[in-house]
């Protein structure tokens, strides 16, 4: 009788501990689970911060591209120059960068053509900025707006 008693109590306690292996294993599992989660949603996070800025500085942009506009047609050249410190500084507080492109390869990442000329060169080079862009952590925040030249084949007759 105890022998068998002590068999009872021996299959009970594996059990127990079987149940309390599974039960920590799925605790573990959980565990992992909500660091990715966190993880992941510190990242979607991240992302939708940094796209809202893009979208603030896009429109920020309009209001600069009219200032250089003013300044180019305007006498009062000094008045201009302290707006456009004002922004370049709030631009490089934000981390945007104007993307240098001129007398460089056509990127279609980074540039968008608005007209084409004719070149000697064999690949299209930017020649002339007709509107600026900008970067921003390595995300376009808008392209620049370029005409290019490039050999153009005629069609032969």
């Amino acid at each position: 009788m105890e022998e068998e008693n002590a068999e009872k109590i021996k299959k009970e306690r594996d059990e127990c501990k079987k149940l309390a292996e599974d039960y920590l294993a799925g605790w573990k599992r959980e565990r992992a689970d909500f660091i990715n989660f966190k993880r992941d949603e510190s990242e979607r996070i991240q992302k939708s911060v940094k796209l809202s800025e893009k979208e603030i500085v896009k429109n920020f942009l309009l209001i600069l591209d009219s200032l250089y506009l003013l300044e180019k047609h305007s006498k009062n050249i000094e008045g201009f120059s302290n707006v456009n410190k004002q922004i370049s500084a709030f631009l490089d507080s934000m981390k945007v960068k104007e993307i240098d492109c001129l007398n460089k390869e056509f990127d279609p990442n980074l540039h968008e053509a608005v007209e084409v000329i004719e070149g000697k060169e064999e690949i299209p080079i930017v020649v002339e900025i007709v509107q600026k862009g900008y970067i921003m952590d390595n995300m376009v925040v808008r392209p620049v707006k370029v005409k290019i030249a490039n050999k153009i084949d005629k069609p032969s007759k």
